[in-house]
């Protein structure tokens, strides 16, 4: 199906929609002619980005509303669902894009950033969806885009706590792909390399030198050739998405090859990093 086509006169919910690709997807979504919800923890920030997505709304489409929430506590994800089905009448997609990430070396991350990252990441998409299902069930239909990372599919150094987070977003989706399937529910998770957005900005001066040297293997991409592809490729019906080609590639790698070569490649580019950075 088309891409605009796909996506005109449907209601969606995006979280994390305040910058990044939950941004960069809202604009393009905006232009296609669907109805579009976003919702992330400031409500100053989500001004501004409702600001921009009115820029580029369709005539067609309802002008962009947001909802301040933090969607790692259950009663408020449930709640911007709710408002968006009480007020829109039905809700046909959620892209969950709210995540967070610090790097570091295991024995050096503090107990509490493994927490902070599991209950945004994993647990807010979790809240989000089991909010959204039940009005999805009952009228046999929706869409739930999720969005992982490269570091959910493959152990990357230096990300710990945030893999094991976008890990738990991975086997999530796939068990819901089965699940949702025979309810006419579609279930899409997409793998992003590094994306040119703030929270790369933040994450990158903490990234140890073996960290560094894996990200370098590939340019970072825009937020809106990312954006693009996922919905792209969502619309094409795709479960398995990938933004790029290193990240199709990777995941063809670590899947088809064997472990240890796999693992062979990335220590011997995590060591050179770790004599670069000394």
């Amino acid at each position: 199906m088309h891409f605009q086509g796909y996506w005109k006169d449907k209601v969606v919910l995006i979280t994390g929609g305040s910058s990044g690709i939950g941004l960069a997807a809202a604009k393009l979504l905006a232009a296609s002619g669907a109805h579009l919800w976003l919702t992330a923890r400031r409500a100053d920030v989500l001004e501004a980005a409702r600001q921009q997505v009115e820029a580029h709304r369709h005539a067609d489409a309802s002008p962009c509303k947001t909802e301040a929430a933090d969607v790692s506590e259950a009663e408020q994800a449930a709640a911007v669902v709710q408002r968006v089905q009480r007020e829109a009448g039905r809700l046909d997609v959620v892209i969950n894009s709210a995540g967070i990430t610090l790097p570091g070396y295991f024995q050096d991350l503090p107990l509490e950033e493994f927490q902070k990252q599991m209950a945004v990441n994993y647990f807010g998409t979790l809240y989000v969806i089991r909010a959204a299902l039940p009005q999805m069930l009952e009228r046999g239909s929706g869409h739930i885009i999720n969005i992982s990372s490269m570091a959910g599919f493959l152990g990357v150094f230096g990300y710990s706590a945030y893999g094991a987070s976008k890990f738990a977003v991975t086997g999530l989706s796939e068990v819901l792909r089965a699940e949702m399937k025979p309810h006419g529910i579609r279930i899409s998770v997409a793998f992003p390399p590094d994306t040119d957005t703030p929270q790369l900005a933040f994450e990158t001066p903490y990234k140890p030198p073996e960290t560094k040297a894996l990200s370098g293997t590939a340019k970072a991409l825009s937020a809106d050739v990312v954006a693009r592809a996922i919905l792209e490729q969502a619309a094409r019906g795709h479960f398995l998405i990938f933004p790029a080609f290193d990240s199709r590639l990777f995941y063809i790698l670590s899947t088809k090859l064997p472990k240890w070569l796999v693992f062979a490649v990335l220590d011997r580019i995590a060591a050179n990093g770790q004599k670069r950075g000394g």
